[in-house]
């Protein structure tokens, strides 16, 4: 009898404050819905249109400059596409950029992060100096490195002709490699203060009193990283990721203004451009942009659910 008189009390509040929690998700799950309803009305209604004409002309052997010709083939198209080399050797291109620079940019962009947070004195001017690279246009930054890396102007060979594997004579845009290097390096310079930016968001929201209490227990800066920092920060890790590796995946600017798809430096992105633009493919460009579009879509899936994030214990609700 006493035993039942002690649990009582301990379970009825339990439930009460899961009804609560659950009437609170579902109020804030309805506030969001509707202060994101018109912006997705609008996009649906810019995007929709081209989306569903691709799709359609993704259907049709069309050329632009003889449009009387036009043939509807099915999904030839994508048989074409999907059964050629090129398609493929772009798409491990494209995979190889977006892995490298995402992680590279991970960790450069965590260290800025956390020195954005720990510092006091001019914390604004750090702030803003380190996010310049990522005002600068694209395509701006892109001439810019292929300068830096140009054989006869640039100043790479000179300033690091100390290293064994660079020297004076060194022809960056020359061989496969090191033109996809100078291309990641562009787009990594660019990119990490974006990725340092959304880390910075996340490094906000871990507990100081957690941190002050793995601190008194004896926990090492190591340990408190990861076991304190990084697993309270794996939702706020899971966004910077994904927009980052959705937007290398998309890459062409970079490719575009250094290599213009040299040395076997084509990505995706700029394969289905060579179609449209350059050979005015309409049929083959777009089922080439509908297999980009869908790889985008299997890419955003994988990341979260390699995460695992329950967005619910993300919002304290958990």
């Amino acid at each position: 009898m006493s035993t039942h008189t002690a649990t009582a009390p301990e379970t009825a509040p339990t439930k009460r404050t899961k009804a609560v929690m659950s009437e609170r998700a579902i109020a804030e799950n309805r506030l969001g819905l509707k202060l994101v309803a018109p912006a997705v009305v609008l996009m649906l209604l810019v995007t929709a249109w081209p989306m569903i004409q691709a799709l359609y002309l993704s259907l049709f052997n069309y050329r632009l400059t003889v449009p009387e010709e036009r043939e509807f083939v099915g999904l030839s198209n994508y048989v074409e596409a999907l059964s050629d080399s090129l398609f493929w050797g772009d798409l491990i291109n494209t995979l190889i950029i977006m892995v490298v620079t995402v992680a590279i940019e991970l960790v450069i962009g965590f260290a800025f992060a956390m020195v954005m947070h720990k510092i006091i004195f001019a914390r604004g001017v750090m702030r803003t100096a380190i996010l310049i690279p990522y005002g600068i246009i694209t395509v701006v930054s892109a001439f810019a490195w292929q300068f830096a890396f140009s054989l006869n102007n640039g100043f790479v060979n000179g300033w690091f002709s100390w290293l064994p594997w660079i020297e004076p004579t060194t022809n960056w845009f020359g061989s496969h490699w090191p033109a996809m290097f100078a291309i990641m390096a562009s787009e990594i310079w660019k990119t990490t203060p974006f990725m340092s930016l959304l880390l910075l968001a996340g490094l906000a929201q871990v507990s100081e009193d957690m941190l002050e209490a793995a601190k008194v227990d004896g926990a090492t800066w190591f340990q408190r990283l990861f076991k304190v920092i990084l697993p309270n920060m794996k939702a706020a890790i899971m966004v910077a990721v994904l927009f980052r590796a959705l937007d290398a995946f998309r890459i062409f600017d970079n490719i575009f203004v250094m290599t213009r798809g040299a040395q076997d430096t084509e990505s995706s992105s700029f394969l289905t451009y060579r179609q449209v633009i350059e050979q005015f493919q309409l049929g083959m460009g777009s089922a080439l942009s509908v297999l980009l579009f869908l790889s985008v879509l299997l890419l955003a899936w994988l990341i979260t659910k390699a995460f695992r994030v329950d967005l619910a214990q993300a919002r304290g609700e958990g």
